[in-house]
């Protein structure tokens, strides 16, 4: 029997070449938590996101995700402002207090050092927080999935970047597993690592068009 469950496929088609994601995973449920963050990787590579503009963070568990997501954001934003004076710290290249004035029938000697100066990176475009909670036998499930699901949201209004909610919240092991791929028998389920990589591209790219202007 076929689902009805999932994203529809866009009619646009979306490249991720020029975005920057980041990925902030917590550590609870490892197994899950590994393929989903590999499901989310693999599908940001297929839609064009560098390497390099791939950042991966983590944090214990899905209840520090809100914070870790912001702070990222944030600390992103301050790496993209740095300039390479800031990069430099204002090292003096000539090695004295005050500049040496050199006349024409000097030849500067050969710099003894190299330096490789690494520029700024650009703010995320876009972060895609993941977690998984499974129901026990008191209320915690409960409190954390609401919070966490609510404190995320918050953050991408706050800040105006899309955060991408790869939180699962499963009543059983099982159902975890399945939405990571992992399941047994016939049914191994669907890695959903892989829609919230394909949907951190998406909105991403839409923040970026509309930032200009454009609708």
């Amino acid at each position: 029997m076929s689902s009805i469950k999932g994203p529809s496929a866009s009619d646009a088609q979306f490249d991720g070449a020029g975005l920057r994601i980041a990925i902030v995973h917590a550590r609870w449920n490892k197994q899950v938590i590994d393929a989903l963050v590999d499901g989310a990787i693999t599908k940001l590579k297929a839609c064009g996101v560098k390497d390099s503009h791939i950042v991966i963070q983590s944090v214990p568990g899905s209840f520090e995700l809100p914070l870790a997501c912001s702070k990222v954001i944030a600390a992103s934003r301050v790496e993209a402002g740095a300039t390479t004076a800031d990069l430099l710290g204002g090292l003096n290249l000539g090695g004295s207090a005050s500049p040496k004035v050199i006349s024409r029938s000097e030849t500067p000697a050969p710099a003894t050092q190299s330096m490789i100066v690494t520029m700024p990176q650009q703010p995320f475009d876009a972060v895609i927080a993941i977690g998984t909670l499974i129901k026990g036998s008191t209320m915690h499930f409960e409190y954390i999935s609401d919070a966490v699901t609510h404190a995320l949201m918050k953050v991408q209004l706050e800040t105006g970047v899309p955060v991408i909610f790869g939180v699962l919240t499963a009543l059983t092991e099982e159902q975890a597993l399945e939405r990571a791929g992992l399941g047994t028998g016939e049914n191994k389920g669907h890695n959903h690592g892989e829609d919230w990589g394909f949907a951190a591209v998406e909105m991403g790219s839409h923040s970026r068009r509309w930032a200009e202007g454009k609708v």
